[in-house]
């Protein structure tokens, strides 16, 4: 925080101001310099004086100025940035707790003594100051926060509703289509396994609507009998629309009705001798008993509930997360957050109510242990859900007994995180001997490109470090210089180089050699989050997919960018390009090999065969996308609904392309201005054409 930024009266601001808490989450700037450039009154910022107070001093005379009322605070460094978010049903009481240091850890001591502002924002209710606190935590990540660590959508299975024939496909992200959702599933796995046996059992289509409409004769799928296919009338869109109803009441937890009328009917198929339509509905009643028969665990009773279950070990924490929806276990998903030292139940209770800061909250919770604040949050669930909702700690019959199941799944879990980061922290130490690093590197960048003569060419980056490959981290570069030769790989090795450090100099200059430095706390100044263990935004290690060629060109950037200290290794093919001869190349020394077998080559391989696994995607996509790409996309103006009328009119665009001005505006949707933008685009190289 510059002196520009501070107060310089003497004393503090004494005003609080009250805001509505919808608006107020919806504006809160998430950077340090983001919240001094936005300023305005959104709250109460005390800041520290000419006199430079800092930590309990600072904390003690904030408290004179501070209601009893509920409300959230924060705690800010010297750079503006947020260090801890809080939450209290009396700010002063809360607060004061904070000014004296008998009885505060070393983690809270620690936290004060950076301390040099605080701001606070008055809430109606405790609940209220619940919700928002956890709405900040995941905006701001604080460094002595609990932590959600893995924030990703989850999976949820779509019934379109807004075709004549409903389509079932994996949806993700918001529910802006209309139709039925269902879920959340735990993984895109739980649902493609889901869907697969509801094709199996209602016989609905996947395709997409574009497909459907284009269809003259019945796909694959309605042969193996996984689609009535009512693109081609196989099926009325009335009894089409009966299967839809069929799934959906399945999938709401009736599936024993849907059971029993579906047994009714193949006993009748069976007594009117159609063997034929009797098998089918065997066979539609055998994938219902595939679902069921994958819960893995009794879900008597529980028709819709999250069970969250927490396990500490080692210094780490897990939290496994088990969903259960119309009584069917949809899956689970572990979570290792951040915990700052804290106790079990303390972590379990930042995480729940950060977890359902952005997800719909089932009606049940079941935790593995009692937090502090139970009641506050089934109060906030409740207000945030409209409905009631159960927060419990189930202490006997079927409820504990899915709590126990994943208690052990969260034990489990966080033995092999233990063990896979005790085997990953040798190699990395393996790999910082074999080529002299000072210190074993923590975060490990690989680079390789991939390209097909030269076309669609992209450049691609993954990281590593002591918990393994870090795909948050990955970077994909689309070789946009129009001076390299197609197929150069040096030329495109330099543009991926000098984009990624470039960028890297001025989102996160370097202040220390990588050798030296240690990990950083918190959020990076750059575009990459970062936590207690993290990565670090700069790379202690970069290894180059290629030999002596590649690695001074890779040395010529960093020269240029004035970056000296970052070790680059060229890993090259070798004799005949077989694995296990690869051949190293380190500046100012003679290429070398490693032994065989020695395990530190096998992990160079598995880094080089991931960077080669992705950039190898990430071309694949730009190439499909190439492939099905139309000129009329380029063409400012021309939406889908113009596109689409413009091809249905003239077939093709390569027949767009050849129309004159008259006959474009024979199209419907397409004025004179359109049609003559339409038309200089095709003709660019002549002079527009007059009527």
């Amino acid at each position: 925080m510059s002196d520009t930024d501070l107060d310089t009266s003497e004393a503090f601001t004494d005003a609080l101001v009250e805001v509505d808490l919808p608006t107020r989450v919806r504006n809160v700037p998430q950077s340090g310099s983001e919240r001094r450039a936005a300023g305005g009154p959104e709250e109460v910022r005390f800041r520290r004086t000419q006199i430079q107070k800092t930590g309990f001093e600072l904390i003690a005379e904030t408290v004179k100025r501070l209601p009893n009322g509920p409300g959230v605070y924060r705690m800010l460094d010297d750079n503006g940035d947020v260090l801890y978010v809080g939450k209290a049903r009396s700010l002063k009481k809360r607060v004061v707790s904070y000014s004296r240091p008998t009885g505060l850890s070393s983690r809270l001591m620690s936290m004060v003594n950076r301390t040099v502002a605080m701001e606070f924002v008055t809430t109606n209710t405790e609940t209220e100051a619940l919700l928002l606190e956890a709405n900040l935590i995941k905006r701001f990540r604080p460094r002595y926060n609990v932590l959600l660590r893995d924030d990703k959508s989850f999976p949820y299975i779509l019934l379109t509703g807004d075709h004549e024939a409903p389509q079932i496909i994996k949806h993700r992200g918001a529910h802006s289509r209309k139709g039925d959702y269902y879920g959340p599933f735990a993984s895109a796995g739980a649902v493609d396994r889901t869907i697969n046996a509801l094709q199996k059992a209602f016989l609905i289509r996947s395709c997409t609507d574009a497909v459907y409409e284009q269809r003259t004769r019945p796909c694959l799928l309605y042969q193996i009998k996984r689609c009535s296919a009512p693109c081609t009338r196989e099926i009325g869109l009335e009894d089409y629309g009966a299967l839809v109803g069929e799934a959906k009441a399945f999938l709401s937890g009736k599936s024993q009705s849907i059971r029993k009328r579906l047994g009714a009917e193949m006993e009748a198929a069976a007594e009117a001798l159609e063997f034929e339509r009797a098998a089918r509905i065997r066979d539609r009643l055998a994938a219902l008993s595939h679902v069921d028969s994958h819960q893995g665990i009794n879900t008597q009773g529980v028709e819709e509930a999250d069970v969250f279950a927490v396990h500490q070990e080692g210094g780490e924490t897990c939290v496994q997360v088990f969903f259960f929806r119309t009584g069917q276990n949809w899956g689970n998903r572990a979570y290792y957050p951040r915990d700052e030292g804290l106790e079990a139940a303390d972590v379990l209770e930042a995480f729940v109510a950060q977890f359902y800061d952005d997800k719909p909250v089932p009606r049940a919770i079941f935790l593995s242990h009692e937090v502090p604040d139970r009641d506050l949050l089934a109060m906030a669930f409740t207000e945030r859900a409209g409905r009631k909702v159960e927060v419990a700690v189930p202490q006997r019959g079927a409820k504990r007994e899915l709590v126990e199941h994943a208690l052990a799944n969260a034990r489990e879990a966080l033995g092999r995180r233990l063990a896979d980061k005790s085997s990953q922290s040798k190699l990395l130490a393996g790999l910082g001997e074999t080529f002299g690093l000072e210190h074993p590197p923590r975060r490990v960048e690989v680079y390789d490109n991939s390209h097909i003569m030269g076309t669609n060419a992209v450049g691609g980056m993954i990281v590593a470090g002591p918990e393994g490959f870090s795909k948050p981290h990955y970077r994909k570069f689309n070789i946009k210089s129009e001076e390299i030769t197609p197929g150069d790989d040096f030329g495109m090795m330099r543009e991926v180089l000098t984009r990624r450090f470039s960028r890297l100099l001025k989102e996160a200059p370097r202040e220390e050699p990588a050798g030296s430095r240690e990990a950083p706390d918190g959020e990076t100044a750059g575009h990459e989050t970062v936590d207690d263990e993290s990565l670090g935004p700069w790379p202690d290690l970069v290894l180059i997919d290629g030999g002596a060629g590649q690695l001074a060109a890779a040395h010529a950037v960093l020269g240029e960018l004035g970056i000296t200290d970052v070790p680059l290794v060229g890993v090259a093919k070798g004799v005949d390009r077989d694995a296990g001869r690869e051949e190293f190349h380190i500046r100012g020394q003679q290429p070398f090999r490693l032994p065989p077998r020695d395990p530190v080559l096998y992990f160079i391989q598995r880094l080089r065969d991931e960077a080669h696994r992705f950039a190898i995607g990430a071309h694949r996509a730009k190439r499909k996308k190439a492939l099905t790409a139309n000129p009329l996309d380029d063409i400012p103006g021309i939406g889908s609904a113009r596109k689409r009328a413009l091809l249905k009119h003239f077939g093709t665009a390569k027949a767009v392309a050849k129309a004159g001005i008259d006959d474009l505006v024979a199209v419907d949707g397409i004025s004179e201005s359109v049609a003559k933008r339409v038309y200089d685009h095709f003709h660019a190289e002549h002079a527009p054409a007059s009527r």
